[in-house]
């Protein structure tokens, strides 16, 4: 043994340390690979490290919602019989009281449709951009709703219940398959310029899974906060006070383990610190070419365009650098003015649609179009969503649109999703869904079967039930699938 320490010199002792650190690194790094992976036959699905129940299609998810219940029928599915018989009483519903009073007759879209794409998919001529997609996206026009008012509407489409409390989409994914980043959010909502949508942030809320589930706010025009060290503080005390705060947090959440909004608001504190180096380079568009800048109309003379196109370019570079799920809003809240600020369209939808379909259009287009370029379309499944449709009448008196929660459309594209089709549809004026009528729920069955979970595995038990996304529903709609 004397021997045997006699030869260990210095420079060969450094050696085997710096080869046991790297072996180390790499069994980290292995560690992390093999808890992305799926878990071997018989093997207990354990939530947040990234395991599946089936295999993955996409790994990632981009979720669009316009707020104010964007019209069906004068962006995405056709109707003829609505242009042929514009003006007249809708047939069986001459007298119908919906949302805001008595219809009025049939009113035909504003804008022409046109064929796209090889499909042939007729789409709004005010969507020329989005056109460019269509044989990329699966529609879904039989959506149907259980409620006609924004804010319920919202957190429904959103969370699968009409009431506050339930955990959104991106708060279940989050806890179902975790973070693919160490230094940014598993889940981010992204706030229109104008504001939050009906309901606020209940529509990003965790409900009653573990508070980290929730989503970090943030936008190209609301950055996070305090992010940056104090003047006066030097590098090397702040991280000295971030160990000792550490090891203070770990000794009280220890002593107090139930209670998961403390362990959220620690684990926030610590990824706040980590971010003080990642978000601000996230949310920094200067490395970006002047043709992106373009591409996305970040420099475009509408200024709500301008910065709905940096949420959308915001959103890619979250995507690329590994937030798992990113929730895109384009408008905000209903305000004094109905379709001032959101696609509420009750009294003017001509002159609130060519408002709102150029700020969506375009930005909307460049980033699929970005996300298709960089390969990132293969393994990130994309939804447009919104929280019901609106009627085919005009509204008693106007030339708007009522709330319609019977017949409206949503649609995805991306990984594991047959582009090119539409499943369901409304009757020929668009009131009702009459072919293939989907709920949100089968909706979501379809989203989590293509992140490769189980919409019936994935579940929380809270107040004597197993909760669920799908609620007590669902079924996987096979005839999108790739």
């Amino acid at each position: 043994m004397a021997d045997l320490l006699q030869d260990y010199s210095r420079r060969r002792f450094l050696g085997d340390v710096t080869t046991g650190l790297m072996g180390v690194g790499l069994s980290h790094l292995l560690g992390s690979e093999r808890l992305r992976a799926q878990p071997a036959p018989g093997e207990i699905w354990r939530p947040g490290q990234g395991m599946t129940h089936l295999k993955p299609r996409a790994k990632r998810v981009l979720q669009i919602f316009c707020p104010g219940a964007a019209s069906h029928m004068d962006l995405w599915e056709h109707k003829p019989m609505l242009e042929k018989f514009d003006g007249k009483p809708l047939p069986g519903e001459e007298n119908f009281v919906s949302f805001q009073g008595k219809n009025g007759p049939l009113m035909r879209s504003p804008w022409d449709f046109k064929p796209a794409g090889e499909s042939g998919k007729m789409i709004s001529s005010m969507l020329p951009h989005m056109a460019t997609h269509v044989d990329d996206i699966a529609f879904f026009h039989g959506m149907k709703s259980k409620t006609n008012t924004h804010g319920p509407g919202c957190v429904f489409v959103n969370t699968g219940h009409e009431t506050e409390g339930f955990p959104s989409a991106g708060a279940w994914i989050s806890y179902a398959l975790g973070s693919l980043s160490d230094n940014l959010p598993t889940y981010v909502a992204i706030p229109d310029i104008r504001g939050e949508p009906p309901n606020g942030k209940a529509n990003w809320s965790n409900g009653f899974l573990p508070a980290k589930h929730q989503a970090i706010a943030m936008a190209a025009h609301k950055p996070v906060r305090n992010l940056n060290i104090p003047e006066g503080i030097s590098e090397t005390e702040e991280a000295a006070t971030r160990s000792l705060l550490e090891s203070m947090n770990r000794r009280h959440a220890e002593a107090r383990s139930q209670e998961s909004e403390l362990q959220a608001r620690m684990e926030a504190y610590e990824l706040a610190a980590q971010m003080q180096m990642s978000a601000p380079e996230v949310s920094d568009f200067q490395s970006e070419p002047d043709h992106i800048h373009r591409l996305y109309g970040t420099d475009s003379q509408n200024e709500l365009k301008a910065a709905y196109g940096r949420n959308c370019l915001l959103s890619r570079r979250l995507l690329e650098r590994g937030v798992r799920y990113v929730n895109l809003y384009c408008s905000s809240r209903a305000s004094g003015v109905d379709g001032l600020l959101n696609w509420d369209a009750h009294k003017t939808l001509k002159d609130d649609y060519q408002r709102h379909m150029p700020i969506f259009d375009q930005p909307t287009a460049a980033l699929l179009t970005d996300l298709k370029q960089r390969r990132m379309m293969e393994d990130t499944l994309v939804l447009w969503t919104t929280e019901f449709g609106r009627m085919p009448t005009r509204q008693n008196g106007t030339v708007g649109r009522d709330h319609n929660p019977d017949g409206f459309t949503l649609w995805m594209m991306g990984g594991g999703v047959k582009g090119g089709v539409s499943y369901g549809a409304t009757d020929d004026f668009g009131r009702r869904a009459e072919v293939n009528p989907t709920s949100i729920w089968e909706f979501y069955s379809t989203v989590l079967h293509i992140l490769g979970l189980d919409y019936n595995q994935l579940s929380w038990y809270h107040n004597g039930l197993d909760r669920r996304l799908t609620d007590v529903h669902g079924h996987v709609i096979k005839d999108v699938l790739a």
